[in-house]
């Protein structure tokens, strides 16, 4: 909780001291437009991110099976893990930095600058740091997602979508389906056999490339609604 203040304190030091503006820049208002814009961006993602883990099931010949010491109590906790680690990560890669890189140079150079950054970032938060393969893998798939969310902020000007569709996709990994730092918690797997390296190579891509994919092609979509709307 004290990094996502310190997190928030910069963010509005930062907006105040280059942009002359306060911590509403980074799109909070009207609160109606975007807590719909968070709502769906989770749904979206914890939807794509179940479909995934569902194929993996099926190409593993596992099922999943319900953890049977879970209780409400560490759902909640583990939610409350995954809302902090997701809104300091957007405050930090989708927030007043973002925002002020898109004034000085435009979106295009500030989404590819939060993209890569974000993917160099997940080389020390996954300890694949010096595994030269894993690096490769790990920056390609975190980067198309951070590309994916930073367009997101880009078009709707708002950081509710991307923290949305962020959020619904680690909920449904970390604490549905157990693949989270937190162990087993909801859904746990059970049987199957282990797969290949190019069949869990694609399983990896598929999720980390369509994912990202999808997302961009709703975002288009979502936005060039809205201009319409605005012009009827």
């Amino acid at each position: 909780m004290i990094g996502i203040l310190v997190a928030l304190a910069l963010s509005w030091l930062l907006l105040h001291l280059i942009e002359r503006k306060t911590i509403l820049a980074l799109g909070f208002l009207p609160i109606h437009k975007r807590l719909k814009q968070f709502l769906i961006g989770f749904l979206i993602t914890g939807i794509l991110c179940l479909l995934v883990q569902y194929l993996e099931s099926y190409l593993k010949s596992s099922t999943w099976i319900l953890n049977k010491s879970i209780t409400r109590g560490i759902i909640l906790k583990s939610f409350w893990w995954d809302l902090k680690s997701v809104l300091t990560e957007e405050l930090i890669f989708r927030g007043a930095l973002l925002y002020i890189l898109i004034q000085k140079i435009g979106s295009r150079k500030s989404i590819l600058i939060s993209a890569v950054a974000f993917g160099i970032y997940h080389w020390f938060s996954y300890g694949v740091l010096g595994n030269v393969m894993a690096m490769i893998l790990v920056f390609i798939g975190t980067g198309l997602m951070g590309y994916a969310w930073a367009w997101a902020f880009s078009k709707t000007r708002s950081i509710m979508l991307p923290f949305g569709l962020h959020l619904g996709w680690n909920f449904v990994y970390n604490t549905i389906f157990s693949k989270g730092p937190l162990g087993d918690l909801l859904l746990v797997s059970k049987g199957g056999n282990a797969l290949s390296d190019w069949v869990g190579l694609f399983n990896f891509m598929t999720g980390l490339i369509i994912v990202p994919l999808f997302v961009l092609l709703f975002v288009k979509y979502a936005v060039r609604v809205e201009h319409t709307s605005k012009k009827l």
